[in-house]
């Protein structure tokens, strides 16, 4: 996984009154297991695939609890998990990414908030919304107002998170609906401290098993029970949860000394807003603020009396939502019209119709907004002269620094074994001709980005070959696909491998399979060696393949680049119609280095003998062309000054990030390129062997440069071949 909460989760047996200390995905983890859960799963994905993490870290304690953890291999699957809350008092949680995996997860999300709930049901939703995120920019909302889920948008603080997550149970068992929770990438990270409650077990569970099933058809999203279900959504469980929303407090009202305007805000982005009008000295940047607040812990469905009673006495009130459209906004002028309540409502007049709202964006929609407003007691008006001066000094700061920070487009780890298949590609383009390419969600979206610009469409997790099927009959070269072990898995094998069997297309497929669910941490798939138990899943990417019945498959070391162009020239000229697959095989470098330098170090502290292969670039040879680096772009490529006095042109270097991979090396060698690179082996605490062998090899080197060398054998506990 991405990182181990191993040490961590022992904090989750904490017991009532203790205080807990710590990161935001691990307060809703103990607030999970404090609501009396009886099953968690999800699917892995940043922002919140820490919880999944922790998830299967705490599985020891959850199995004391009787809490089943289940791992899928995708949305659709985890969100059908939740049908067991339909019917029986279990309360259950289930987490993805979104927008993307609630996509995914439409079809059973759709039938659960259509039949509703007997045991509270929870989706804990990444709202992966903004700057910081990984996916397309779209928000959650439109999907909880399109199938009446409630969705929860919680203040990033610890009391609150924990809070609304005891409550989201509650609240979906009052109303009979699932509810979603989403927490943005800042509110999964925020550290802090709550008073803890005990555990405890649901009311059925692993310790205390339903005996007997339990039939009803009203239960079922099928007609005709999908008519009732309809005017239940709105005539009884909505009332119900507007009610429950009210009377448990849910959204907070904190007022302020300007009474004659107000901000409504998602609690998503309260720390935000707080930190702006802090800089405005309009607050205090952990304390109170003048403007008054009703802070939307839940934002949908929204309650018209808190609005009403918010909204009336005051000229006018700032929604604070971001995104668009801007559902609240429009809810809100709706609400007041029908109240006959005149207060004028700002917001996107104020702030971006779009994108995340940061200290910066939100200090000029206040002061647009206070401009607009002139509220009676605000005793500097004119804000903008404050807004000016911080956002001048911020211009101020990047001047300094050359004008802001170079640009950092996200690349490849260091030897990945990714990069390599896309040197291949880029050589055999330039022999042949390029095509077109496919690309997918995963590492391999990186060779999109320079150097390698490939990839002329990116449809979803998986989709990299269905988003081929009316590309490749209409060019008039063989176009490629790229797929990842994980999106195979995800649902590539079925939208994509046996769709293009069924039509009998005639394409070419590249699966990358690096053993793990790379790009969100290395989770573990049906196909990594070892599994979360550490058992062996004994499932292959190859055998699914061949079951499909796929003819035409090759399975190529990633690192042969060599071999890997040939493979590619092979698919793409020869005759043989159908699907042709290649399996890129190279485990991920990341996964591979925390299994090895552990062991490694351990090696070394024996004093047992290690070697570390590395490679490097000779300076007198490299011409300095640079077409190493421009056909792989490895971070461990760079420039250094040529030691040459008598040339100006800087060399290529091999810093001390390489690991080893030899990619460098293979490209050079490939594309016939050039041949500086040389390989060396470093040996820890060698034997006697080394030492004479590293002895013989400085003599003969001496002998054919015309050097004496000292006859002693070398002195220290290293030696390099």
């Amino acid at each position: 996984m991405e990182r181990s909460f191993s040490k961590e989760v022992q904090s989750l047996r904490l017991g009532d009154g203790e205080i807990f200390h710590g990161e935001g995905i691990l307060a809703v983890t103990k607030a999970l297991l404090q609501s009396g859960v009886s099953y968690v799963g999800g699917y892995q994905g940043a922002p919140i695939s820490h919880l999944l993490d922790v998830l299967c870290d705490a599985e020891d304690i959850m199995s004391e609890l009787g809490v089943h953890l289940e791992t899928c291999t995708g949305e659709a699957s985890a969100a059908a998990m939740l049908g067991a809350s339909i019917a029986y008092p279990l309360r259950g949680a289930v987490t993805w990414k979104s927008i993307v995996g609630t996509n995914v997860a439409a079809d059973a999300l759709s039938n659960l908030t259509s039949s509703g709930v007997t045991g509270g049901a929870m989706i804990i939703i990444g709202e992966d919304y903004g700057e910081g995120a990984s996916i397309i920019q779209e928000r959650s909302h439109a999907f909880a107002m399109k199938s009446t889920m409630w969705l929860l948008d919680p203040k990033p603080d610890l009391p609150t998170i924990v809070n609304m997550v005891e409550k989201g149970f509650e609240l979906s068992e009052a109303s009979r609906t699932p509810v979603m929770m989403e927490l943005r990438i800042r509110t999964c990270h925020v550290h802090g401290s709550f008073v803890a409650k005990d555990n405890r077990s649901g009311e059925y569970s692993g310790n205390n098993k339903i005996k007997e099933p339990k039939f009803d058809y009203g239960k079922l999203a099928h007609p005709p029970s999908t008519f009732a279900q309809e005017k239940d959504k709105v005539e009884t469980r909505l009332s119900n949860a507007r009610k429950f929303i009210v009377d448990n407090g849910l959204n907070e009202v904190i007022d302020g000394r300007l009474e004659d305007v107000g901000l409504i805000l998602q609690g998503g982005v309260f720390n935000t807003a707080q930190r702006a009008m802090s800089m405005l000295g309009l607050g205090e940047a952990f304390g109170d603020a003048d403007i008054p607040r009703l802070v939307l812990n839940v934002v949908h469905p929204l309650v018209p009396a808190e609005i009403e009673s918010f909204c009336a006495g005051k000229k006018a009130v700032l929604v604070v939502e971001e995104g668009n459209p801007e559902f609240i906004e429009h809810q809100i002028n709706t609400i007041l019209r029908k109240a006959d309540i005149n207060t004028v409502i700002h917001g996107k007049d104020c702030l971006p119709l779009a994108g995340e709202y940061r200290t910066e964006v939100l200090l000029d929609g206040f002061v647009k907004f206070l401009d607009a407003a002139q509220p009676a007691l605000l005793e500097a008006p004119d804000m903008g002269n404050t807004a000016a001066r911080i956002l001048d000094a911020r211009a101020e700061g990047a001047a300094l620094i050359g004008g802001g920070l170079p640009p950092r487009p996200p690349s490849f780890c260091t030897g990945c074994p990714e990069r390599p298949v896309f040197s291949a590609l880029k050589v055999l383009d330039a022999e042949m001709g390029a095509t077109h390419i496919s690309a997918d969600i995963g590492c391999h979206a990186m060779a999109t980005l320079p150097p390698f610009n490939m990839g002329n469409t990116i449809l979803g997790y998986g989709m990299g070959l269905a988003s081929s099927a009316s590309v490749a009959p209409n060019f008039d070269q063989r176009v490629i696909s790229i797929m990842g072990d994980g999106g195979f898995w995800h649902n590539g094998l079925n939208t994509g491998v046996a769709s293009t069997l069924f039509n009998k297309d005639d394409s070419i497929l590249v699966v990358m399979k690096n053993g793990y669910s790379s790009a969100t941490g290395w989770q573990y798939l049906p196909s990594s060696a070892r599994d979360r138990h550490g058992d062996n899943p004994d499932m292959s990417v190859e055998n699914a393949i061949k079951g499909l019945g796929v003819k035409w498959m090759r399975t190529v070391s990633t690192y042969d680049v060599a071999k890997m162009i040939k493979t590619l020239r092979t698919a793409r000229t020869t005759a043989e119609k159908g699907l042709k697959v290649i399996i890129a095989e190279g485990e991920c470098m990341l996964a591979r280095q925390r299994r090895e330098r552990p062991e490694a170090a351990r090696k070394l502290a024996a004093g047992k003998r290690v070697v570390r292969t590395r490679f490097g670039i000779d300076d007198e040879v490299c011409t300095g062309d640079r077409a190493c680096i421009r056909l792989s772009g490895c971070p461990s490529l760079t420039l250094k000054p040529n030691p040459d006095p008598l040339r100006d042109d800087p060399v290529t270097h091999v810093n001390n990030d390489c690991v080893g991979c030899g990619v460098c090396g293979e490209v050079a060698h490939a594309a016939v390129l050039c041949p500086s690179f040389y390989r060396a082996r470093v040996i820890a605490n060698p034997n006697w062997i080394d030492r004479r062998l590293h002895a013989l090899r400085r003599r003969v080197i001496a002998w054919l440069m015309g050097e004496e060398v000292a006859a002693q054998e070398p002195v220290g506990e290293k030696a390099a071949a």
